[in-house]
């Protein structure tokens, strides 16, 4: 996304306008890295304790946490909502804990400020409940693999007890691939071959769930932010059938105009070459909320994919009239138009010529034309989640450590182009 030291607004560039304003030309200020790493908004940094309650049958009931966040010298963009909005709600993890109390405290002290990097609250939140797990299966004695699928949640929708409502997710076989690969059941022979070689050998687990697409706008405003969470879409065809896709989401090395081109593609049945994805141009572009928090494919691409479906549903208006068959009779499927009613067929770049030129048609009875605009407003966050393993060998006399095997399984849902999530 368009965060971490990127977010803030810093005095120089404010005094760059000026400056610019003042000499007639453009004013270009660079800071040196070690003036940027010293200066630009740093990460995390919390000071958390926190405690676990677990019964006889091993079932984690209820989970306490108190933070002390530090913000820095003064306040930055987001500081104060990262520690609390994007940190307490993920408290749950992916555990069905009945009961879970947390408490923030922010402060100010004498260093750099910080503000939203590298997942934002929800890493600080994955850390602290992995980290009670891990403990509380060694003081019970208990694998940590199965303590965790114990108290795993495994019906859905869930609702945690700290704000956030889970819509779906399969924990039990994340972690089920996660241990396959990295083949657990070898740990006790692994281990065993590091002593004989007078190292330690060791295991660690995050189970880990993320709060992505940050939404819906009624959510921020309570916490009195200026702006809606939505995103807006336009999706243009032109008389030959090539089609101008207008995003609100930016894309500065995701791939958006790859896969947002991909997703029309699919749906109009049109080649990926005749689709042209526009961003990032206030000129063009309607008002949209930009890249952050993950939320380009849930949000941005829904947006282009409503705005995609009423260019066809009018697309359909425009086929039955040059058919000359009822609208509702006809089927739109592979860039084909075609009805029960007749034996006729229309693509895509006939249609869209058709709704341009208007004979088939009178503008009181469709506007002529083929261009359509949406914007989506998710009634919730996105819940991807995953396992980690990661399996190190130790020298006990110099601390040297490396890391023998890492194993990850996350679940994204459905991936749109998976050479780029790769």
């Amino acid at each position: 996304g368009g965060f971490g030291s990127k977010i803030f607004i810093y005095a120089e560039e404010t005094v760059c306008l000026w400056a610019a304003r003042k000499v007639g030309r453009p004013v270009k200020w660079t800071a040196e890295r070690s003036e940027s790493f010293l200066a630009d908004a740093h990460g995390r940094d919390h000071a958390t304790t926190a405690e676990l309650a677990v019964d006889g049958d091993g079932k984690i009931t209820a989970l306490r946490a108190s933070t002390k966040a530090n913000l820095g010298g003064y306040l930055s963009t987001f500081a104060s909502s990262v520690p609390t909005y994007l940190y307490a709600p993920l408290l749950s993890g992916q555990y069905n804990i009945p009961a879970i109390y947390c408490e923030v405290d922010a402060v100010y002290t004498t260093t750099a400020p910080v503000d939203a990097l590298r997942g934002a609250g929800r890493p600080e939140a994955t850390f602290v409940v992995e980290r009670l797990v891990e403990v509380a299966a060694r003081q019970l004695g208990v694998d940590p693999a199965e303590f965790r699928r114990k108290n795993f949640i495994r019906s859905f929708p869930h609702q945690t007890p700290v704000v956030m409502a889970y819509d779906a997710g399969d924990y039990e076989a994340c972690l089920n691939k996660a241990l396959e690969l990295a083949d657990y059941r070898g740990l006790a022979a692994r281990k065993t071959e590091s002593t004989g070689k007078g190292l330690k050998r060791g295991v660690g687990f995050s189970a880990y769930i993320e709060a992505c697409g940050i939404a819906p706008s009624a959510a921020v405003g309570s916490l009195g932010a200026g702006v809606g969470l939505w995103e807006s879409a336009e999706v243009r065809v032109n008389p030959t059938g090539s089609v101008e896709v207008l995003t609100g989401s930016h894309s500065h090395g995701q791939g958006h105009e790859t896969t947002f081109a991909q997703l029309v593609s699919h749906r109009l049945g049109i080649p990926i070459e005749q689709i042209t994805v526009v961003h990032g141009d206030t000129d063009k572009v309607q008002f949209g909320m930009g890249t952050y928090g993950s939320r380009s494919g849930a949000v941005g691409m829904t947006a282009v994919q409503m705005a995609v479906d009423k260019v066809v549903t009018k697309a359909k208006k425009v086929a039955g009239y040059v058919l000359e068959v009822a609208a509702d009779t006809v089927d739109f499927k592979e860039g084909i138009f075609s009805s029960s009613a007749t034996n006729k067929t229309l693509s895509f770049p006939e249609v869209a010529l058709q709704a341009y030129i208007a004979h088939k048609f009178s503008g009181a009875q469709l506007e002529p034309g083929l261009k359509e605009g949406a914007f989506f407003d998710p009634t919730n966050f996105t819940f991807p989640a995953g396992v980690h393993i990661c399996e190190v060998e130790i020298d006990p006399d110099t601390g040297a450590t490396r890391i023998d095997r890492w194993t990850a399984v996350d679940d994204f849902g459905t991936l749109i182009n998976p050479m780029i999530v790769e």
